[in-house]
């Protein structure tokens, strides 16, 4: 299950009208490469780098997914940490973001109790206050935002989350050290927990005095946002996430199925119910936005938000409001700890699957590379722990894997539909389940897949804004770096393929010939046999 946490933020900034480009990409892009790379994972028993022996001139991208992945995991794991400490803070009597007379709290702090619409002022949104103190726990507790002056000037890591990443990190590297024996015993745990949590938040939630003003918001669709880039290409964005399409999780675990699995019918099941299970989670979300509007009496919009504050401030705040409200802030925590934990460990499996398989060195020292990869992304994600931390996490949540998964999986589409072929594509899933994909799977994966993808990406690079977080706007230097990350995923692709050609004897035909056929037919190729060339001038007949 991806970052349900992320997604709801999305839902909360967009509602209704998020929903519309949100299933349409689901239908025509989300399922149609979720089954994709499945098929690819399970086939070919490879990592996302490896799996490109069916056309070895893409191995590219399959680097640039892992690096994608990695990239991920060196951020992600601080909103675990984040998770873990707030966790630790709920084992209280009186929950420490209920009141403003802690060590951590400003003069101007204003107690929630006698908080009421005329203290925002100016068309302040009460999501936007940050002088409440669940807002001062989160950035002033919990971030030390307040002792940094923007990400010029980030400080030391904050040895309390430090532990709590250590933590978090240690609890990944048991979980995966010995591959699916481990890792698939504990998702078991993480896969499941959050379902029982969100249900009981759900069931509680719809109770409270004006969960039903917020549920309507949240149906309600304003199709006037709809004209709005951003709701398109976040929608885009989010199908990925939610799904793991593009970072070379599902690649990895399907390489560990039975070859006959029937990961046709994984695909619809698994992707049907992640995205269903995150439109029922909306109504958790929503519905306690409606009681918080109630309670402030503001209108929902005032309350909701997008990014960590609705996780960290908002939902906090509601719960400290509700009878017997350390129970629910453990169990909450605990869900969103569980969550945290089952992404991240596809991500970091994705990284050391698709490197091991790679590289056999790596494969015979699993362990001690498993430990390698933990420590490195520990120790990288320190510089999100600083005061300064949130500014970092923010420049890797908006360039790490953005438009680069969204030009990686483009390419993934294209390699395998164009290159490799469809109908060959075909043939392999028939040796493995019996049956060919029908023509709506074939028509997604060559046409539309691939010109949906092309679409949102030139879009999001059109309509790029320099970064913000709050009123703070990130300086010029900071912006190139987020694209200089973006990019050192994005050129592997280019790169890979001008090294492969150049490292391949023969002639300009013959090189093209060992780009893009299978290794297992390289022989082939010697003898002028070359079925990609045969089958490329008929590339535009399904």
């Amino acid at each position: 299950m991806q970052p349900i946490q992320r997604q709801q933020c999305l839902f909360t900034v967009f509602s209704g009208a998020f929903l519309i480009p949100y299933i349409l990409f689901l239908i025509i892009a989300g399922m149609p490469l979720f089954y994709m790379e499945l098929a690819l994972g399970q086939y070919n028993r490879e990592g996302a780098a490896t799996v490109w022996k069916i056309c070895p001139v893409f191995k590219g991208v399959g680097y640039a997914v892992i690096l994608i992945a990695l990239y991920v995991g060196f951020y992600y794991n601080v909103i675990i940490a984040w998770s873990l400490y707030y966790l630790f803070s709920s084992f209280t009597f009186e929950l420490p973001w209920t009141n403003c007379h802690n060590s951590w709290n400003s003069p101007n702090c204003t107690d929630p109790k006698l908080f009421n619409a005329s203290v925002l002022g100016n068309g302040t949104k009460y999501s936007k206050y940050k002088l409440t103190p669940a807002a001062e726990f989160y950035e002033r507790g919990v971030l030390h935002l307040h002792e940094s002056r923007g990400i010029h000037d980030l400080g030391l890591p904050r040895w309390q989350l430090s532990l709590c990443l250590l933590v978090v990190v240690i609890i990944l590297f048991f979980s995966l050290w010995k591959g699916v024996k481990t890792s698939g015993k504990v998702v078991w745990i993480t896969a499941t927990l959050p379902y029982v949590v969100l249900f009981v938040l759900l069931i509680h939630g719809i109770t409270l005095p004006g969960a039903y003003n917020g549920i309507n918001a949240y149906l309600h669709i304003d199709f006037r946002r709809l004209k709005e880039a951003t709701v398109w290409i976040d929608a885009a964005t989010q199908i990925f996430y939610s799904l793991g399409a593009g970072f070379g999780v599902l690649i990895a675990f399907a390489s560990y199925n039975k070859f006959d699995n029937n990961c046709y019918r994984d695909a619809l099941l698994t992707s049907t119910i992640n995205c269903v299970t995150s439109f029922i989670s909306g109504f958790a979300i929503f519905s306690i936005l409606g009681y918080m509007a109630h309670e402030h009496k503001v209108k929902i919009e005032d309350v909701a938000t997008e990014g960590a504050g609705l996780v960290f401030i908002l939902y906090p705040e509601a719960i400290s409001t509700l009878s017997g409200s350390t129970f629910w802030a453990v169990v909450f925590f605990i869900m969103l700890l569980t969550l945290g934990i089952d992404s991240s460990m596809g991500g970091m499996e994705a990284v050391i699957t698709g490197l091991a398989d790679d590289f056999h060195l790596l494969k015979q020292h699993r362990k001690l590379f498993t430990f390698g990869v933990s420590f490195g992304t520990f120790l990288l994600a320190l510089f999100c722990i600083t005061n300064g931390g949130i500014y970092v996490l923010t420049l890797l949540d908006t360039f790490a894997a953005g438009t680069s998964i969204l030009f990686a999986v483009l390419m993934e589409a294209i390699g395998v539909s164009w290159f490799y072929g469809v109908d060959r594509f075909s043939e392999d899933i028939q040796q493995m389940m019996g049956f060919k994909p029908g023509l709506y799977w074939r028509l997604c994966w060559k046409f539309v897949s691939p010109a949906f993808l092309l679409f949102v990406v030139i879009v999001s690079i059109i309509n790029f804004k320099p970064l913000t977080y709050d009123d703070y706007t990130f300086p010029l230097w900071a912006n190139r770096i987020g694209w200089g990350i973006a990019l050192s995923s994005m050129i592997l692709v280019p790169a890979y393929i001008i090294y492969k050609f150049m490292n391949v004897r023969g002639t300009f035909k013959e090189r093209l010939a060992y780009c893009i056929t299978p290794e297992n037919e390289h022989q082939l190729v010697a003898q002028g046999n070359v079925r990609q060339f045969k089958c490329f001038q008929g590339q535009m007949f399904l």
